[in-house]
């Protein structure tokens, strides 16, 4: 059995040809091109999708679903992708406008692209063979998917699990989403940018001027972690608040869900230990259930940005 997984992004739009055994075996990717017409756009997805076919060597008539991972606030039982601000989709029928642009009524299911690399790291990659599992993405933003009893938790309006505008701070810094002190406003990879900038403007004797050439717009989310390897004391107080941060709402997710296994991916877990040793630690001392034998194991995500693909895949299987 093959299925076609579609990650919708506001860069790329990927697809890939998903087997059984959640690999993938073709690949199609086309730009997304944000600021053009919806109709554009979903007439690309169907081209990758037909990318990913031909180098699979497969037709559609070799495909039983189709998954779609999108972002913003989506209608999974309607195919709708309410609204999203980085795409023109506004009470958008993805789910039916891709079937007219394939040319085939295919069964086809959609998904929050967050919660579809859940659901995808969940089957194939950091939380195989958990009955309930977490997610935490340090991104741009702060991501989450939930996994309970092997079906993704969405909520009554589909819009649950944004752990992101959880506050950890009462009234602290302006969040995008309008409130302050949310976890995300700490713990993005745009916070840590936020956080380092903020340090080295206090402290101009940082060895992290040099590693930018003094050009602070260069800053980026290793560039902290790259300093404290390099001995930079502003660095590394950077880094242990920053983690400290992650850490505090990662604690609140093991208190609240008590998973399985907590994962935490994007481009700040490539990390390894240097991140996740002190979360550890941090969660040990704070969790409310620490008279409990068992606890959540907390680890790194796998499958990169093949989650997404493999996720969006394999959504038959929430339903």
């Amino acid at each position: 059995m093959f299925t076609l997984g579609i990650d919708l992004g506001g860069t790329n739009i990927a697809v890939g040809v998903v087997n059984e055994k959640y690999e993938i075996v073709g690949r199609g990717k086309v730009k997304t091109n944000a600021d053009r017409p919806a109709e554009e756009i979903i007439a690309d997805m169907a081209k990758a999708c037909f990318l990913a076919l031909e180098n699979a060597g497969l037709t559609l008539d070799d495909v039983d679903f189709i998954g779609i991972g999108a972002p913003g606030s989506i209608d999974p039982v309607n195919g709708y992708v309410l609204y999203t601000n980085n795409i023109p989709f506004v009470n958008m029928p993805l789910v039916d406008t891709l079937k007219s642009y394939l040319g085939k009524d295919i069964k086809c299911y959609i998904e929050n692209d967050a919660n579809a690399a859940a659901f995808g790291e969940y089957l194939a990659g950091a939380g195989k063979g958990t009955n309930d599992f977490v997610i935490v993405t340090l991104g741009t933003g702060v991501g989450c998917g939930v996994v309970i009893g092997g079906k993704l938790f969405t909520g009554t309006n589909y819009a649950g699990t944004e752990a992101g505008h959880t506050v950890i701070i009462y009234n602290g810094e302006d969040c995008t989403c309008g409130r302050k002190g949310c976890w995300e406003a700490y713990a993005s990879a745009t916070a840590l940018i936020n956080q380092t900038k903020k340090a080295m403007l206090e402290n101009k004797d940082s060895k992290m001027w040099d590693m930018v050439s003094g050009d602070i717009e260069k800053v980026n989310g290793l560039t902290a972690f790259d300093g404290m390897r390099n001995g930079d004391a502003t660095a590394k107080t950077v880094v242990d608040n920053y983690i400290n941060y992650v850490a505090c709402g990662v604690t609140n997710l093991v208190n609240v869900f008590q998973p399985d296994v907590l994962s935490i991916g994007g481009g700040v877990s490539h990390e390894g230990d240097n991140i996740l040793v002190p979360i550890r630690e941090f969660v040990v001392r704070e969790r409310y259930s620490k008279n409990v034998e068992k606890q959540t194991e907390i680890n790194a995500a796998k499958l990169g940005n093949d989650a997404g693909i493999i996720g969006a895949a394999c959504l038959y299987k929430n339903y």
